[in-house]
């Protein structure tokens, strides 16, 4: 009897001190580890079902404008499963639609020297710094699927106009110069058979003129990455452009301050 007694007590005294265990509050560390390890579990579980997690992404960019073209540098933060924040820098060249390259007479067989653009009067590039997000539409089925993200963003734009040089011939004792358009030689620069060839990138550096401005975007940006750690992607949009004055690129014809165009952008890249 007393045996019993004493087993009956000793499991009462177990189920006690279990149930105190169990009901003891759990430390801050404690707590910090479980929200850890539920998270990995719950990125694992995404993965699995095809979706893009990650902590911050590097992607670099060639865009097709229908004004011209660019390259971008873009670094993003995921901040949750469907939004990323973007930061990106992109450069670029914008032309007028009347651009026409002609080559020029150098009175030679063979045509030597850079082709020429009639009336130009300015290269117009831009330095575009940018902040905006990107969207999950449609994640990945699978691993091997496409997923489709919605991109909105904007900034400034460091608007550059370089003056564009060409070569004419000059007397008998010059031989030929490089000019760009000013009054004093109007008729030089727009006259064709006196142009020699244009001077490509080597003039007008230490000319540059600032015209500031602002930019935005709208995008849908297909990922076709077969790995979640590989961006592979094809960005699609709209982008808009103002800048506070008219912007001088070709002579003779209309100049915009507001500039309008659509875009094709191959997007190369990791994930971490």
């Amino acid at each position: 009897m007393k045996k019993i007694l004493f087993s009956f007590c000793l499991t009462v005294l177990a189920i006690t001190a279990i149930a105190q265990e169990q009901t003891k509050p759990k430390s801050e560390r404690e707590e910090r580890r479980d929200a850890r390890r539920e998270k990995i579990n719950t990125l694992i579980r995404q993965q699995e079902e095809g979706a893009l997690v990650f902590n911050k992404q590097n992607v670099f960019g060639f865009r097709l404008n229908t004004d011209g073209w660019s390259v971008l540098y873009e670094r993003g933060y995921m901040k949750n499963v469907k939004t990323t924040n973007l930061f990106a820098l992109e450069i670029g060249e914008k032309k007028h639609p009347k651009e026409q390259k002609l080559l020029g007479d150098n009175s030679s067989f063979f045509q030597v020297g850079n082709p020429y653009v009639y009336g130009k009067r300015n290269s117009f590039y831009q330095v575009k710094p940018t902040y905006g997000q990107q969207r999950l539409i449609g994640g990945k089925t699978n691993k091997n699927g496409v997923a489709v993200h919605a991109v909105y963003a904007g900034g400034i734009s460091i608007g550059l106009e370089r003056p564009y040089y060409i070569s004419v011939r000059g007397n008998s004792t010059e031989g030929t110069r490089d000019i760009k358009y000013s009054d004093a030689d109007s008729s030089a620069f727009l006259s064709p058979g006196n142009i020699v060839m244009g001077t490509g990138l080597r003039r007008g550096w230490n000319e540059l003129k600032i015209v500031p401005g602002l930019h935005a975007k709208a995008a849908l940006r297909f990922d076709y990455g077969r790995f979640n750690e590989v961006v592979l992607a094809i960005e699609v949009g709209i982008n808009v452009e103002a800048y506070t004055r008219e912007v001088e690129i070709m002579l003779r014809n209309s100049n915009k301050q507001v500039f309008v165009n659509g875009y094709i952008a191959i997007l190369l890249g990791k994930r971490k």
